[in-house]
């Protein structure tokens, strides 16, 4: 099935530094006409605390924001952290064939949550901004054969959940509430609505 992409063009006109070494996003920001650079944090993957998913969410992309501005002299800093939640438990990125093939057939025949937490950060001054976007994603009943054949094809490595919405993984979803590019990994129009308000902040008096 294919899904409407809700990345609207950008109305931001000044420069943005994306903290994140995601091709996905990159493409993203690309697709709605960003003036941006690439800026990757260092920081490691260990993300599975037991907390909210938003607000985990929430705390690693500014987590990523905060590592790369503080490295800055000026600029608005965009973090941006995605997981899935299913049944309440958060499930991260496969560590190999094994574990992916455990989330898939977990996430099955089931609905589950894709949260992605953004961040800007206003390297200058300081200000910074959180919020995050929710969606309901419900997965088709999928059979031995073709979880085999997904898992060894790698498309869902480095993948929250173990599978990618943007190349061949919408095939497996029945149905999607909310945004898709929250599920590729930034959701646009939160991100578009977030920079506005950044920018009040920045020129306000």
């Amino acid at each position: 099935m294919r899904f409407e992409r809700d990345c609207p063009k950008t109305r931001h006109k000044g420069h943005v530094i994306l903290a994140s070494s995601s091709e996905r996003r990159r493409r993203l920001m690309e697709e709605a006409g960003y003036d941006f650079e690439v800026i990757v944090p260092k920081l490691g993957e260990d993300r599975l605390h037991p907390q909210d998913p938003a607000v985990l969410a929430e705390s690693l992309a500014y987590a990523k924001a905060r590592q790369v501005a503080d490295r800055l002299e000026k600029n608005i800093v965009i973090g941006a952290d995605t997981i899935v939640s299913s049944q309440g438990r958060v499930i991260g990125k496969p560590a190999d064939e094994t574990e992916a093939r455990e989330i898939l057939r977990k996430l099955s025949g089931t609905t589950h949550e894709v949260i992605t937490g953004v961040c800007l950060v206003n390297a200058r001054r300081g200000e910074r901004l959180l919020g995050s976007d929710l969606t309901r994603v419900t997965m088709r009943k999928l059979s031995d054969s073709e979880l085999d054949a997904y898992v060894h094809s790698g498309e869902g490595f480095g993948k929250a959940g173990a599978y990618a919405i943007q190349e061949s993984g919408d095939r497996f979803v029945q149905r999607l509430d909310g945004s898709f590019t929250n599920v590729v990994g930034l959701p646009m129009p939160l991100l578009a609505r977030m920079l506005d308000v950044m920018k009040k902040l920045i020129y306000e008096e």
